[in-house]
């Protein structure tokens, strides 16, 4: 079975005062992989702006977008069509000799050729205090611990809009215990890298007719390379591993690295910025 997406992507950007120059990188469109095809791919702006297409670093489709004339507010709107293959997240076979598993990603070089997803960043700097908040049971393999840190992320914070932002630091979404996917996903991966497991950050779309949690704007959830097994995707925001309802853009070390829209603005005063996107799904 496959299902056929149509996401539909809206960003409004208000400016107190008139806009001189402006510069905007979107990593919105879905990337193309095994699962996932792309269709079509549209994207324009109320000022009719040209726009170009670019590869960053980590391989992923960026759309970008230079205003020289004076603005005060421009609408984004992009539309994708693509064909989402049926994912079994449990197709794999099992991870072999435990033993062999940790000691082979305990190896220099595993952590050299994982360096950029066992690394600390400023989003996912896990305290001093909290050094022991989760700990592997090394008699279990890797992939039954993820499972058991994916329900932990997902039972020590609860879902709540406007209480974090992307600056918000992992010590308070530790001591608060209330945020969004972003936040969910950052102490995942947080967790994972400090027990030896890469983890990298993923963006990307939830189509959400389960009744899964999900933002108003673009969902997150992360990725861990489990030795001769490969990346496995796990949702923490609702406690389940990435399915054929979860479309990626793309993946970093955190947030930042695959934040939805950058922007460089030549102004002064406030800005206000909304996002709506909406994802329909029909079988095939």
């Amino acid at each position: 079975m496959a299902l056929e997406y149509s996401i539909n992507y809206v960003a409004n950007n208000r400016y107190e005062n008139p806009v001189k120059e402006a510069h905007w990188q979107f990593t919105i469109i879905p990337e193309a992989n095994s699962s996932q095809e792309q269709i079509t791919v549209s994207f324009q702006n109320s000022l009719h702006i040209p726009h170009d297409i670019s590869i960053n670093g980590y391989g992923f489709q960026t759309l970008r977008v230079s205003a020289r004339q004076p603005l005060s507010e421009v609408v984004f709107e992009a539309s994708f069509k693509l064909m989402k293959k049926e994912v079994n997240p449990f197709d794999f076979q099992p991870e072999g000799n435990i033993e062999q598993t940790y000691k082979k990603m305990g190896g220099l070089d595993f952590k050299i050729d994982f360096e950029p997803f066992l690394r600390c960043t400023r989003l996912t700097n896990l305290p001093m205090e909290y050094g022991d908040i989760f700990r592997f049971d090394f008699s279990k393999a890797v992939f039954d611990n993820l499972i058991d840190l994916n329900k932990w992320t997902y039972e020590h914070l609860y879902f709540k809009t406007n209480v974090t932002n992307v600056d918000t630091t992992l010590k308070e979404i530790i001591e608060k215990r209330h945020g969004v996917c972003q936040d969910f996903t950052h102490l995942f991966c947080t967790l994972a890298r400090a027990n030896g497991v890469p983890a990298r950050y993923v963006s990307g779309y939830l189509h959400q007719g389960n009744g899964y949690f999900g933002d108003s704007q673009m969902h997150a959830w992360a990725e861990t390379y489990i030795p001769n097994i490969g990346w496995v995707g796990f949702d923490p925001t609702n406690n389940l591993l990435a399915n054929t309802n979860h479309i990626k853009v793309a993946h970093g070390k955190d947030y930042n690295d695959c934040s939805p829209l950058k922007g460089v603005v030549y102004t002064v005063g406030t800005n206000e910025t909304s996002h709506t996107v909406k994802v329909k799904g029909e079988q095939q």
